[in-house]
């Protein structure tokens, strides 16, 4: 009994690690070193666009993204790992139907958990681009 749990206990952390190594992909922007200008132009810093305030707002906007995806990436990864543990509990279970369960339960939150995640994602990148283009 105590060489299942060990198992269980490797398995999960092994993939906890592959999820985390393959499976998250931070946004990373090419051109975050660049600024955005009021005509839509792109410069290289603030002193290159004619229009330094709107400049400085759509660099406001692009922190604010990165910092949101960033958090949202790292949710998508826990609930992710999570539909990961439970797939591992439910397949370790060997019918016992209180442990059924308990996968299921674990692996259906993890599921909404993502579909919220995603959800959360699309909002708010709609709202900031529509908030910060007027």
């Amino acid at each position: 009994m105590e060489i299942k749990n060990k198992i269980k206990t490797v398995l999960a952390a092994f993939a906890i690690v592959f999820a985390s190594v393959f499976g998250l992909a931070l946004p990373v922007s090419a051109d975050s070193a660049e600024v955005i200008c009021s005509d839509g132009s792109r410069a290289a810093s603030f002193d290159k666009c004619s229009n330094r305030t709107a400049a400085e707002g759509r660099s406001l906007m692009n922190t604010l993204q990165t910092v949101i995806n960033v958090v949202l990436a790292v949710l998508a990864f826990v609930t992710v790992a999570m539909i990961i543990i439970g797939g591992i509990n439910y397949s370790t279970s060997q019918g016992d139907a209180a442990k059924v369960t308990k996968a299921k339960n674990t692996i259906l939150y993890g599921v909404i958990g993502l579909v919220v995640a995603l959800l959360a994602f699309a909002i708010v990148n709609f709202v900031l681009a529509n908030l910060f283009n007027k």
